[in-house]
């Protein structure tokens, strides 16, 4: 009970001391979002047909059954999503890095912005239940994800700042190690994200393609 109590106490004292940041993140990650669905709305009528005849050959493979192995696409989405997330904590280790961090979590909203707007654009009601089934529930745990690495990032490369410039005596090497350790808890939760994408998506894209076709 004790030790529930003080890991309760320090997730309070790690969100007053950085809500500044995650407020700054959210509004970053939703103004991407936002941006993605206009970037949607801007695209000429050719490229729109030519996105989802693109997107309608990947469907139809979805369909059929015709994609790569799970395993397969469980070793893809893990290795893409830890290496974004390794950048994102490596970008962290210097202050010249931290708007390549920012830039980083709004392409993230921008994408999703984007692929939902399109689904929608082309598909109407049937796009949203798509997208409700095939991006949101990965996304529920991608999101808080990329905001509490960017979070975390930021704090770490202003604690170095603060000792370049002097203002500060900070135990750099105490907190680099929590860095370094909360990369590889991080590193949990992508692996269930990418478990979802390569064992559960799938089904659940086909499931819903046969419904609404």
């Amino acid at each position: 009970m004790k030790r529930m109590g003080y890991v309760k106490r320090s997730i309070i004292d790690h969100l007053d001391e950085h809500l500044p940041i995650y407020i700054f993140s959210i509004v970053l990650l939703s103004m991407g979002v936002i941006f993605g669905a206009i970037i949607v709305n801007s695209l000429s009528f050719s490229q729109k047909n030519d996105l989802y005849a693109y997107l309608s050959l990947f469907f139809g493979q979805v369909e059929d059954g015709e994609f790569a192995s799970s395993s397969a696409m469980f070793t893809q989405s893990f290795a893409h999503y830890s290496k974004l997330i390794g950048l994102m904590w490596f970008l962290g280790l210097s202050v010249i890095g931290l708007p390549i961090i920012f830039v980083l979590l709004f392409i993230k909203g921008l994408v999703i912005g984007f692929t939902v707007g399109f689904l929608v654009s082309q598909m109407g009601m049937d796009g949203f239940v798509l997208s409700f089934a095939s991006i949101f529930p990965q996304n529920v745990l991608l999101i808080p994800i990329f905001i509490i690495v960017t979070t975390v990032a930021t704090s770490f490369s202003m604690k170095i700042w603060r000792q370049v410039t002097r203002r500060g005596h900070e135990p750099i090497f105490q907190y680099f190690l929590s860095y370094s350790l909360f990369l590889l808890f991080i590193g949990a939760f992508i692996a269930v994200v990418a478990a979802y994408e390569a064992y559960v998506s799938p089904t659940i894209m086909k499931t819903v393609l046969q419904l609404i076709s």
